[in-house]
């Protein structure tokens, strides 16, 4: 029986708390920490879970866990994340990894010396559509991926900054980019991987409450793996958007697939225009092999979490994991903490491309000033200054 803590019992810890609850033979919630304690009495009562409460984290290093979810602001995720796998205990963090690669860095570190699985929340890769997509990806039956068009389009508003660690460079990390299109530019670097430059734009225009963008337009090229020489993607990362319409496509060589799944494959004609009949047999093979891929038992945190238990299992019975029943690669999670880092090193490049008005070649080296959270401080623009804090 695996034992669980949950750190920071806000709102996106009912995800975990739920997602363990599903697995009631595989472990067990011991133990829930906020400073707030009420939000840990709420979550303790309503879900019956006869957990220890605790005001810190560090009141419960040394007690017996197996396994810690933490679900805090992202300024504290590496603090608290090093300090439990030093502790021995396996991590799964919320996104995003952390406020900077260099703590990224020392987060792997950690792991990398506990030996200690250290996982980060990527949940819609756990859902259909974005597997399938993935998938029929790695087919390369749609050829070179030639362009990819990203829109993270959410919605948020003015009070939405008001919470007493959103709309801060320091508390937040960042705005739109780094804690909402991070589920997108998560998938992008799943399936393309880091591109090799990046241009951007970043800006506030709806938020005077908030010193960090709510909205950024970032192009970025691509150059081999499963993307054509010169191939390019266009990522939108929105809180202003009306509507909330997000969607992933890429246009191939020889077809187009997206999310929300829809194909097209155009055959030119002899003057290079399209004909009016597409390639209905690329089409139909393309809609067969993603109808035919079977659906995963359990989505999103529920997803995750059953993968990032199997791969603990795995580790200490040192045999295939027998019970996890999502997408597990031998004994690793699906999401490890080198995917959590390849997305904060394309968010902090878009951070980067924009505040600099440049291009911007990756990887990000560890001399320069955006690696750091305090070179990240003196680089940033404060768009607005900060109107409310509100507690709880």
């Amino acid at each position: 029986m695996i034992k669980v803590a949950i750190v920071g019992t806000g709102n996106i810890s009912v995800q975990h708390i739920d997602g363990y609850l599903a697995f009631p033979d595989r472990c067990k919630i011991t133990h829930l920490v906020d400073i707030f304690l009420e939000k840990t009495a709420e979550k303790n009562s309503a879900r019956s879970l006869g957990a220890k409460v605790s005001e810190s984290y560090k009141d419960i290093l040394n007690d017996d866990i197996d396994l810690v979810s933490i679900c805090t602001p992202p300024f504290c995720h590496a603090e608290i994340t090093i300090a439990f796998l030093n502790a021995g205990k396996n991590v799964l963090v919320e996104k995003p990894m952390a406020a900077s690669l260099e703590e990224c860095d020392a987060m792997i570190a950690a792991a990398k010396k506990s030996g200690k699985v250290l996982s980060v929340i990527a949940q819609n890769r756990f859902r259909d559509p974005i597997y399938n997509l993935k998938k029929v990806l790695d087919t390369g039956l749609i050829g070179k991926v030639v362009h990819a068009q990203i829109e993270s389009l959410w919605w948020r508003g003015h009070s939405y900054y008001d919470l007493w660690w959103r709309g801060t460079w320091e508390k937040e990390g960042g705005g739109c980019t780094l804690n909402h299109a991070v589920h997108h530019i998560d998938m992008l670097c799943w399936m393309l991987g880091l591109p090799k430059k990046v241009n951007a734009v970043i800006s506030n225009a709806s938020h005077d409450n908030a010193e960090v963008e709510d909205i950024s337009v970032a192009v970025l090229q691509y150059d081999g793996g499963l993307c054509a020489k010169g191939a390019l993607a266009q990522v939108t990362s929105s809180v202003i958007h009306h509507g909330e319409e997000q969607q992933i496509v890429f246009q191939g060589e020889k077809a187009r697939v997206s999310w929300p799944w829809r194909v097209a494959a155009n055959v030119a004609q002899p003057n290079g225009f399209p004909e009016k009949e597409q390639n209905t047999t690329l089409i139909t093979k393309l809609n067969e092999y993603y109808e035919s891929l079977p659906a995963l038992k359990h989505s999103f945190h529920k997803g995750q979490i059953d993968d990032v238990l199997a791969a603990i299992e795995s580790a200490s019975t040192g045999a295939a994991p027998l019970v996890g029943e999502a997408p597990l690669v031998g004994e690793a999670p699906l999401v490890g903490a080198e995917d959590g880092k390849k997305t904060i090193e394309l968010i902090t490049a878009i951070y980067k491309a924009g505040i600099e008005q440049r291009t911007v070649d990756l990887p990000i080296k560890n001399d320069d000033p955006f690696y750091t959270v305090q070179g990240m401080k003196e680089k940033v623009p404060h768009f607005y200054k900060k109107t409310a804090s509100k507690e709880g």
